[in-house]
């Protein structure tokens, strides 16, 4: 948002084909006469309070657009909606423009509003008496002030004769809401809701940055902007951040640890020295530094705590004996178990099969995303390990070879410090490179398309357990055998019936 010190200048500036070369439309919620006005009004409120410095006669939004839009919209419609929009939400006058850079990569909006609201009736104050006015347009007590030498009224100087208006309000005072932190976001957050109701494809859909958030925002960098310099330099760091806490995410670190270190050594900090020291830019970078190597401390710490687990694990796991009964033992324990006559079950009603939902469908997708990321911070890993190497190989020179291989080593190390930048860098990209913002927006979705998926295998399992083929087959050899069983038993009864009456007979 920009504070307009010559509102007319501007309307002229965004509203001019002359100025403009891609100009689409212009729209006007009142006539040009209201901003003369509105100028005046806040000239003349800004000299009577006496404030330094600029006089804000006006704000300025500048929306950015989907590049989609010029072939799905008209621009008069679309500029109508996006203003008519604002003036409904916050009962405001407005001037828009629809426009197009040079190139034609930026498709956006102009938005100038007015912080004040036209009365229903202006209200005027009446002199009770005769005012005096000097040649600044200040009230004077008597009318010697004004007067030169020779008696005459001065240049520039002014009576208000009793009776008369002395003063005349048509605007109310500026809207208080407008002045607060929250409100710019609060815009954002309106457009991007209405920008994603108008997009046709998914990826346009726009994310409003979260400031409370794990990462760190980085600032556009206007034309002709004298701090270019240090704002380049600001965003490298913020990136640098932003790439250790995707690193930090895969290794394993929770959310709330990275929050709690972003606050400490980030929030904190910048709270702190602005409180001691005022605003200085120019610290921000040290800052964020120490911000990552902390964060780089616990990724160590929580990769190490991680293969102490993982060594327990396999050690439990080889001391466990693995007993596997075998298929004759299982079919001595069946023959001992007692046969139960049991009548026929109805054959149960099948219900459907479970049905894979699209977030468990997507997991196989995900599943090689999470790998990659996992494979390249296995590299980042093995090249902190070898710097580590070169450090330790470093710190043990003694004598003349401390002398003459030093700087070697640290060139050495340098070098590998580079590259671990660039792999850590490649990791944030491989997010990126699948439509993802980051690492963390990645690993929610595939957290819930992991647990999706088990939920439905698992569904599948106990339908076919229940349901299945090999489940009807079994149930109809059981019944078989018990429609076979009763027979068989009987000519085995019959036959120790004889075998028990001959033996009586021989006897």
């Amino acid at each position: 948002m920009s504070k307009l010190p010559d509102v007319k200048g501007r309307i002229t500036y965004i509203s001019s084909h002359t100025k403009q070369e891609n100009l689409y439309a212009v729209y006007e919620t009142t006539d040009r006469r209201y901003w003369a006005e509105l100028a005046k009004c806040s000239q003349q409120k800004f000299e009577k309070s006496g404030t330094e410095g600029k006089c804000i006669e006006a704000r300025e939004f500048i929306i950015a657009l989907p590049e989609s839009f010029p072939d799905l919209y008209e621009p008069d419609k679309l500029l109508q909606l996006f203003t008519d929009r604002f003036k409904e939400k916050y009962g405001v006058e407005c001037i828009s423009a629809l426009h197009h850079n040079k190139r034609k990569t930026n498709y956006h909006i102009h938005l100038i509003f007015s912080e004040r609201e036209l009365l229903p009736e202006p209200i005027e104050k009446t002199a009770t008496r005769n005012m005096f006015y000097d040649e600044q347009g200040k009230h004077v007590r008597t009318k010697k002030d004004i007067l030169d030498e020779n008696g005459n009224i001065r240049k520039g100087c002014k009576i208000v004769r009793k009776g008369e208006v002395y003063e005349r309000n048509l605007f109310s005072a500026k809207n208080k809401l407008f002045k607060q932190e929250d409100f710019v976001d609060e815009v954002k957050h309106f457009y991007t809701d209405l920008i994603n109701l108008l997009v046709k494809d998914d990826k346009e859909k726009l994310h409003v940055f979260d400031n409370s958030g794990l990462y760190l925002a980085t600032k556009k960098i206007g034309k002709n902007n004298p701090k270019a310099e240090q704002i380049q330099s600001d965003n490298e760091m913020r990136m640098r951040w932003n790439c250790e806490v995707d690193r930090a995410i895969v290794s394993g670190v929770s959310e709330m640890g990275i929050q709690q270190i972003k606050k400490k050594y980030i929030t904190d900090r910048i709270r702190e020295s602005v409180d001691i020291l005022g605003s200085q830019p120019e610290r921000l970078g040290s800052i964020i530094m120490t911000a990552v190597t902390a964060l780089a401390l616990l990724i160590s710490k929580v990769l190490d705590k991680a293969r102490e687990l993982s060594a327990k694990f396999f050690e439990k796991e080889s001391l466990q004996p693995v007993a596997e009964l075998s298929e004759e033992r299982t079919t001595q324990q069946r023959a001992l178990q007692p046969k139960i006559q049991t009548a026929e079950p109805k054959t149960p009603q099948i219900p459907p099969k479970p049905v894979m939902s699209a977030e468990a469908a997507a997991y196989p997708k995900l599943l090689k995303i999470y790998k990659e990321l996992n494979r390249q911070n296995g590299i980042i890993i093995d090249a902190e390990r070898e710097r580590n190497e070169l450090e330790l190989e470093r710190d043990s020179l003694k004598g003349f070879a401390k002398l003459t291989k030093k700087g070697e080593m640290q060139s050495r190390i340098n070098r590998k410090s580079e590259e671990i930048d660039l792999l850590k860098i490649g990791l944030s990209g491989i997010a990126k490179r699948y439509g993802y913002k980051n690492v963390q927006e990645f690993y929610h979705i595939y957290h819930k398309s992991y647990n999706a998926y088990i939920d439905y295998t698992m569904q599948e399992s106990k339908w076919y357990n229940n349901y299945g083929k090999n489940k009807q087959t079994q149930d109809k050899e059981s019944v078989h055998e018990r429609l076979i069983q009763p027979p068989m038993e009987t000519a085995n009864y019959q036959q120790r019936r004889t075998a028990e009456n001959k033996d009586r007979g021989a006897r």
